[in-house]
């Protein structure tokens, strides 16, 4: 039985990962701040780290086999004030400075990093009909930079002969919160908000086929480098939209364009995310094997609706 130690491990995202891997015969082991005095998930247990203090557990660490690294401020949680912003990238970049002086100061038997990135990495679309792949380079805009900045904070641990893998994270759809949850408060109500002039494209993931592909890359060491984590069929906005408007509403619902300067308005800088048209190519990772149980957005979103109940 090998062990996996979690940072961010009690996000959304972590929440989930850490599930599938206790599912998949793996112990866990989630860094936290203040780690409860017990956990009621068996196969899970929490450690101590602090990255202001720059502490990190160091019989934990000496458990590990493989590391995966979520921990970063949620980008879209608060407004991006300028202090915000610098906390957004120091807490990617200063984690993964731990994680590096840990790794060269502790004995251990880490042989696999796998770190989250994003898909904002890559900017708005540039020319019609191109899809991003892993090779193109970083945009220059906030999300660029830190996306940038934060798979640069990381890298060295290839060269520390440890395998290291980057997921460049689209749009994650859980039942369990996140982007879905905001996605059907209006929906309730017989909206569906169309942002902006709604044919922005969205690079999404199911958190189901996230999560196998978290294992995925965990299993198969031919896989290193950048991988895009989204689905094969991107969308456009109002298609998404109203494709959940129809499964949770049937024909009961009313598009409702929001304008773009309503979206500025309401989320200043942030607005610049939901209304960017990002397409995002998954051929790398469905080359080197992976197979997503959702590629298509109507059988995913059924899915996930149906384990929530809120299917028409």
């Amino acid at each position: 039985m090998q062990t996996v130690m979690i940072t961010g491990g009690t996000g959304l995202v972590g929440s989930a990962l850490a599930g599938t891997l206790v599912k998949k015969g793996y112990r866990v082991i989630i860094l936290t701040r203040n780690p409860p005095g017990s956990s009621l998930d068996k196969g899970i247990r929490y450690a101590r780290w602090d990255v202001r203090k720059g502490t990190l557990d160091p019989d934990a660490l000496r458990e590990t086999d493989h590391i995966i690294h979520l921990a970063g401020a949620g980008v879209v949680d608060k407004k991006w004030t300028q202090a915000y912003k610098e906390e957004i990238v120091n807490s990617r970049v200063n984690s993964s400075a731990l994680i590096i002086d840990q790794l060269k100061k502790n004995p251990h038997r880490v042989k696999t990093v796998i770190s989250a990135s994003a898909t904002g990495f890559y900017g708005p679309d540039q020319q019609p009909g191109h899809s991003f792949i892993e090779t193109d380079k970083a945009a220059t805009d906030f999300l660029g930079d830190t996306c940038r900045l934060w798979e640069e904070s990381i890298q060295p641990v290839a060269e520390m002969g440890i395998r290291l893998v980057k997921l460049r994270i689209g749009i994650v759809l859980s039942p369990d919160g996140g982007a879905l949850k905001e996605f059907m408060k209006p929906i309730r109500f017989g909206i569906a908000a169309i942002l902006g002039n709604g044919r922005q494209v969205v690079s999404w993931i199911h958190i189901d086929d996230l999560c196998s592909m978290f294992l995925f890359a965990l299993e198969n060491d031919h896989t290193s480098g950048a991988y895009n984590a989204v689905a094969p069929e991107p969308v456009t906005n109002k298609a998404l939209m109203t494709g959940l408007a129809g499964i949770m509403r049937g024909r009961f619902y009313i598009p409702f364009p929001v304008p773009a300067f309503i979206l500025r308005i309401m989320m200043g800088n942030r607005s610049i995310e939901v209304l960017k048209s990002t397409t995002v190519s998954s051929d790398r990772v469905t080359r080197d094997g992976f197979q997503f149980r959702f590629p298509q957005i109507k059988a995913a979103l059924k899915d996930l609706l149906d384990s929530t109940g809120q299917r028409s």
